[in-house]
């Protein structure tokens, strides 16, 4: 042993103080390796905590309502139109589409009100001015743009229901050169104007449905149905299906509008086979999103509202146990951001159902209701 110490103190009171040191060493690393296990413990604790909490945190979107299935089978439901009730925004109103048969009037909890047996109604769309509402359709039994007016009051007057579009104050029906398909409505210095679209074919036309007169026709590239016009920016989004499978933009208010489209996406970019139903969250009067169908994978692609139209996000209707079922090959949308209170305080969105399940069973299509705080909630964007 080496005896050369320098701690002043004999040799065997040093192996006594060493023996002592090493005893209190081994149990002061015995308490330390305790704390470092509780440590770890906890911090496995901690993990599996937070790995359960972010599981009970259910990033899907469910249906708040649904509404019956269509009287007619197999492809048949279509196009919603939201119709606001600015007195009283809990008992809006929703028209839906069989396009083999009418047009069905729901409430918000998607309540069959009426239906009225008009024909093939495709599609379908609403504007409101003053104490006005003005629903334009394509009724393609005839071949036709129909247009009504109706008093605001007298629209949402319960004992109307039944009968609604015979309360219209004014109707029209125009026949059209072209084999009409998908329709939206816009108003340009507060006239009410409709785009109409071809099926299986490339041409749109501009209508002023007060005098019923066709302004013109333009060439939108291929087969289109789904379409929105943004009154407020003078913007028309329009989805051209089938070969091309583009969202585009025509800007009313710059020159020659109609002969330089802007593509918004493409199937090389977010889109899923065919992009169909187009429509508009508002949150202010030129701000906001762009809700595409993007048809071929179940999906709603959201857009900024103003140029270049950025995608933004997308997101999915799923199936809800023991509930509603969610949405898929979706044609039709609607959405509106006004406050109808409740779930449906920062707006709702309408979405045609390809296939409508119950349990197992395949019904004929609905229409499904959408709480637009849980779409902006889910993609991160209240």
């Amino acid at each position: 042993m080496n005896q050369n110490f320098t701690t002043g103190v004999p040799p065997t009171d040093y192996l006594n103080m060493t023996s002592m040191a090493r005893q209190y060493l081994l149990a002061s690393d015995i308490h330390t390796k305790a704390l470092q296990t509780q440590h770890k413990a906890s911090l496995v604790l901690a993990l599996l905590f937070l790995f359960a909490v972010s599981c009970s945190q259910d990033s899907n979107i469910y249906a708040s309502y649904e509404t019956p299935p269509v009287i007619t089978a197999e492809d048949a439901a279509d196009d919603p139109a939201i119709i606001i009730n600015f007195d009283n925004p809990a008992n809006s109103l929703i028209f839906g589409t069989d396009k083999k048969s009418g047009v069905y009037l729901y409430d918000l909890e998607g309540n069959e009100l009426s239906y009225a047996p008009l024909g093939n109604i495709n599609n379908i769309d609403v504007r409101q001015l003053n104490d006005q509402v003005f629903v334009t359709a394509t009724n393609r039994s005839i071949q036709a743009v129909e247009y009504w007016v109706f008093n605001q009051n007298d629209f949402f007057n319960t004992s109307n229901h039944a009968d609604i579009f015979s309360t219209a104050t004014r109707s029209s029906t125009t026949l059209s050169a072209i084999n009409i398909y998908g329709i939206c409505m816009g108003l340009i210095n507060s006239v009410p104007v409709a785009f109409v679209t071809e099926d299986t074919g490339p041409r749109v036309e501009l209508w002023t449905l007060d005098n019923s007169t066709l302004v013109g026709t333009f060439d939108n590239g291929g087969e289109s149905e789904g379409c929105v016009f943004d009154d407020e920016n003078q913007v028309l989004f329009i989805s051209e299906e089938e070969t091309n499978g583009v969202l585009k933009a025509y800007d009313l208010s710059q020159d020659l509008p109609f002969e330089s489209p802007f593509i918004v996406d493409s199937r090389k970019g977010n889109i899923g086979g065919d992009p169909e139903g187009v429509a508009l969250y508002k949150t202010s009067a030129t701000e906001g999103y762009v809700v595409l169908s993007s048809q071929g994978d179940n999906k709603y692609n959201l857009y900024d509202r103003n140029a270049p139209y950025a995608f933004i996000t997308s997101f999915q209707i799923s199936d809800q146990d023991g509930g509603i079922d969610g949405t898929s090959e979706t044609d039709g949308i609607s959405v509106s951001s006004v406050n109808f209170g409740g779930e449906f305080s920062k707006g709702l969105m309408v979405a045609q159902d390809g296939y409508n399940y119950d349990d197992e069973e395949l019904k004929n299509q609905n229409f499904k209701i959408i709480s637009f705080k849980e779409v902006l909630k889910k993609t991160n964007l209240d």
